[in-house]
């Protein structure tokens, strides 16, 4: 994100060599390479594992293009993987994953320090990883903290500025920072008072173990801020991003108040699901209008798709694991449906602007690489990661396989960093994400691996409360004052001030914002409205709201070898995680899966899929409004399996029974998770067994499938036949020899252009027309916009030029499927009230008539994206900037956001986990 030119890097003075505090001590000796290590471990996470340069070596960059050393070293094996697959062999694992094991091999240390006596850390010539071995566990987190700094010390510095929606203050006052400024304020609007309230919290919350995280904490502050005191005092340890951005004295210190806010950051945008009752709510009012009551109310429930039961789960060994089951009638009185348009939705505070040049009109004048950079951290995928886990049981080697990662983006350096930890209580391996990483989130300990997925279950909700004035006066929608437990109080505003001037990084002209947002003892307020005249606020919750960093106690059992020997331990372990997460585990014998989360006991009666009124009675069981605690489901009541056969997940439903949260209207008959299907059913169905290679090959083939190709083309070929108009006959036949060879998006032979380009192009420019083609007549065009603000009708690998690399995790293809298979009268389960395709609004339609009619619509619509041409789909800004405009592989290539001034290239577009583990563990403890 800090991309300067060399005229900005030339202004400022290059550092002088100094001695090196705090480096060169004596401290324990580091384990032998392996050392308690089961073997079986690989990984890899691009672009690389350092993220620091200094001014000189930034200037270097700029020069001529030489890197830091580490700093790109992953990228070509993460990219190459690609061109590898569905052939890849056991032998050639090595090119694509590197050696995970516990240490460093006798000779291959590239640096040795100790920052203080009881700690080492040791960094390994292949790929710079840090391997951190401490006498003392408080010597451990100290080391983990100094290495965090030495490898993202402006990165975390980012992150703690952004989660206290202080961006614009820190790096400039670009479009970009404002608007993340804005969101995060919307999601987690903190005080400094409750950041604090969280660090002290802890113990009291969480006794003893609550106390170690605590300790661990000031620990791990303790390191960051050593690495700090020598950077200011050494230029060559200073980040040379904060001359760019007028900071040359560098960061302030870190506190413990900064892991809560960059806690709230990563758990806000990963792990929360939920408190869509607004939207769903206007769509069923719309519904309604267009339907009347009854009808309108089961179309609704076609497109909530709470239940269906075709959606591909990750739980399939007939185990149900109901929650949510909420009545079709809700009970009397519970129900908080605003008057037809009157709902105004809060989608983020409100914002005031002042600036000594209009920001309106001169953002794009004043934009420079680091406004686009940074504006780019806004791009994260809907949801995150994939798993592939297979059982002892169908593996070649007898051992469980596992092959997964989170899917978080990718970033330069990357928004994960890599660590080896042994400590007391400590004996972990892999990658967390920075400044929030005392332990290891995702990766492996002596003799076990471990992911996630993003769960996204229901963990937030929505209530009314009246508005009231405290004079006794009528009150109107725009009322400070509401009731609650029989007072009329006021809300709690939080504002948060930002003030910016211009850098060498950023030119926007000097300004300020100041951010608004509301509180209530129940949520923040989301909306405002009447209901029978009355008006009200609503407001959401969510159970990990001033619980950001609870989580941690979760991830200290993983990490420590005496608390984790089996399945049943690290699902006992993964418990304690509050965020929505899916958690995969494999050792040399078993295999595990659990899902994690606060999910909240609600009351029997109201239908929680829309908002209830704040009344004691419809409030979380056992809600206690002073520490946003509840009761919880108990640990039996979340989907888990051990030893189940193989097991996928790329963000689908979990099991039978666990409804789709309000936020999640795409699990129904197709998902991405198909795809990972696809490639691994085949490979173990029966009595065989497959190799870890096979594993690697069913992921990554997976990864440039068009879902939309693959999954629903058969369905519009039944459905069209062979059309006599010539345009539509060569569309159709381009499109069908696309998928005969598995609807890939991918160039193998390097030549610049996707194999079956012109399928690709037409298909590009088809889906948005097919869709509203097939559902729009019937719905018409209100109820179908409102539905597409709660799912989008695609997630296209360009990402609306975000260029994310994730793509298929929300759209209209289930509901293409089950409407066209009903069409032409294929089983379906869950029926649909109706047939949208082909159907009129109103009135009888017979089979035949409703067949002609879809023909028709998807004729038409087929015919005019045929003549859509390349140059108007793949119009891009970052294509522009490569001079490959209009260039179809280009506007699905992967970008790696610069959060500093060392870019990467573009690699060819890769539906795959950020950071990964490949996994076939050889031994037991």
């Amino acid at each position: 994100m800090l991309v300067i030119c060399s005229s900005s890097w030339a202004q400022l003075p290059l550092p002088l060599p100094l001695p090196l505090p705090g480096v060169g001590g004596s401290g324990p000796a580091p384990q032998p390479y392996g050392a308690n290590d089961g073997g079986g471990f690989r990984n890899i996470l691009p672009p690389g594992e350092n993220g620091f340069d200094n001014a000189a070596q930034l200037a270097a960059f700029e020069a001529n293009g030489t890197r830091p050393a580490h700093n790109n070293d992953q990228l070509g094996m993460y990219s190459n993987l690609l061109y590898a697959v569905p052939g890849l062999t056991a032998a050639q694992i090595p090119n694509y994953f590197k050696d995970a094991t516990f240490g460093v091999r006798s000779g291959d240390a590239e640096s040795t320090e100790s920052p203080r006596s009881d700690v080492t850390i040791v960094r390994d010539k292949g790929f710079g990883v840090p391997h951190i071995y401490g006498s003392t566990r408080a010597g451990t987190m100290f080391g983990v903290g100094y290495a965090t700094a030495e490898d993202r010390l402006f990165f975390i510095d980012i992150l703690r500025h952004l989660g206290r929606a202080q961006l614009t203050s820190f790096a400039g006052g670009a479009p970009g920072n404002q608007a993340f400024d804005a969101e995060q304020w919307a999601t987690a609007p903190y005080t400094e008072a409750d950041l604090t309230k969280q660090v002290n919290q802890f113990t009291q919350l969480y006794g003893n173990d609550g106390a170690q995280v605590a300790d661990d904490v000031v620990n791990f502050v303790a390191g960051i801020n050593q690495y700090i005191a020598e950077a200011r005092i050494d230029p060559l340890k200073m980040p040379g991003e904060y001359g760019a951005i007028g900071k040359p004295q560098g960061p302030d210190d870190f506190k413990p108040e900064d892991l809560i806010a960059i806690a709230s950051l990563v758990g806000g945008i990963f792990g929360n699901g939920g408190g869509g009752e607004l939207g769903s709510t206007q769509v069923y009012e719309a519904a309604q209008q267009r339907f009347g009551k009854k009808a309108g109310a089961k179309v609704w429930r076609d497109f909530r798709e709470a239940e269906d039961p075709e959606a591909p789960t990750t739980v399939h060994t007939g185990a149900k694991f109901p929650y949510e089951n909420f009545p079709k009638k809700a009970a009397r009185g519970s129900a908080a449906l605003p008057d037809p348009g009157t709902l105004k939705t809060t989608l983020g505070p409100s914002i005031s602007h002042s600036s000594s040049a209009s920001n309106a009109t001169t953002a794009s004048a004043h934009r420079t690489p680091l406004a686009d950079g940074l504006q780019g951290l806004l791009a994260f995928p809907h949801a995150n990661s994939n798993a592939l886990v297979v059982s002892a049981a169908h593996s070649a080697s007898g051992h469980p396989l596992a092959v997964f990662g989170p899917q978080v983006a990718y970033f330069a350096p990357e928004i994960l960093m890599e660590e080896d930890v042994h400590g007391p209580g400590i004996d972990a391996r892999g990658a967390a994400f920075p400044g929030v990483n005392l332990y290891v989130e995702l990766g492996h300990g002596d003799d076990y691996a471990w992911s996630a997925t993003s769960a996204g279950q229901d963990i937030a909700d929505t209530w009314a409360l009246p508005l009231c004035d405290p004079n006794g006066g009528r009150p109107t929608t725009t009322s400070d004052y509401y009731v609650y437990k029989g007072s009329c109080r006021q809300m709690e505003t939080l504002t948060r001030s930002n003030n910016w001037t211009p850098s060498l990084a950023d030119s926007t002209p000097a300004g300020s914002e100041t951010l608004t947002a509301q509180r209530t003892p129940l949520g923040l307020v989301s909306g405002r409205a009447t209901i029978k005249g009355r008006p009200v606020i609503y407001v959401t919750d969510r159970t990990t709201y001033f619980h950001e960093v609870d989580s941690a106690l979760g991830f200290k059992d993983i990490n420590d070898p005496n608390k984790v020997r089996d399945p049943r331990d690290f699902q006992a372990a993964m418990s304690k995680v509050g965020y929505a997460f899916n958690w995969f585990y494999a050792d040399d014998k078993h295999t595990a899966y659990f899902n994690s989360g606060n999910d909240p006991v609600r009351p029997r009666g109201p239908n929680y899929n829309l908002p209830v009124w704040g009344d004691q009675k419809w409030l979380w069981k056992g809600f206690d409004d002073q520490l946003n605690t509840a009761r919880y489901i108990p640990f039996s009541h979340h989907p888990q399996v051990i030893d189940q056969d193989w097991m996928t997940s790329w963000n689908n439903k979990q099991a039978p029974g666990f409804r789709a949260s309000d936020s999640q209207w795409g699990y129904g008959p197709v998902y991405r998770s198909q795809m990972l299907d696809e490639g691994l059913k085949p490979r173990v169905a029966g009595s065989k067994k497959t190799t870890l290679a096979g594993v690697i090959n069913a992921m990554e083939n997976a990864g440039t499938v068009d879902m939309r190709a693959d999954r629903l083309l058969p369905l519009a070929f039944k459905i069209l036949g062979n059309p006599k108009n010539s345009t539509a006959a060569q569309a159709l036949a381009e499109l069908k020899a696309w998928h005969a060879a598995g609807s890939h998006r991918i160039d193998r032979n390097k030549d610049g252009h996707y194999d079956n380009s012109d399928a690709v192009r037409i298909m590009d420019a088809w889906w948005p027309l097919w869709v509203r083609a097939e559902f729009g007549p019937v719905l018409g065009s209100d109820l179908f916009d409102k539905i597409e603000n709660v799912v989008s009708l695609d997630n296209p690998p360009n990402n609306g030029g975000q260029h994310l690399g994730s793509a298929y995790q929300d759209g209209w293809w289930g509901y293409v499927s089950k409407d066209l298979r009903r069409v032409i009268g294929r089983r379906e389960r869950g029926k649909y009230s109706r047939v949208y395709c082909g159907t009129p609004y109103r009135g009888r339609h017979t089979h035949r008539r409703t067949l002609r009619g879809c023909r028709a619509e998807l004729l038409n619509s087929l015919i005019k994206a045929a003549r859509t041409p390349a140059s108007q789909l793949y119009q891009d800004d970052v294509c522009k900037a490569q001079k490959r405009e209009g260039d179809q592989a280009c506007y699905d290539d992967v970008m790696f956001r610069p959060l500093g001034a060392v870019t990467q290239p573009l690699i060819p577009w890769i539906n795959r986990p950020t950071f990964q583990q490949v996994v076939d563990v050889q031994s037991h403890r």
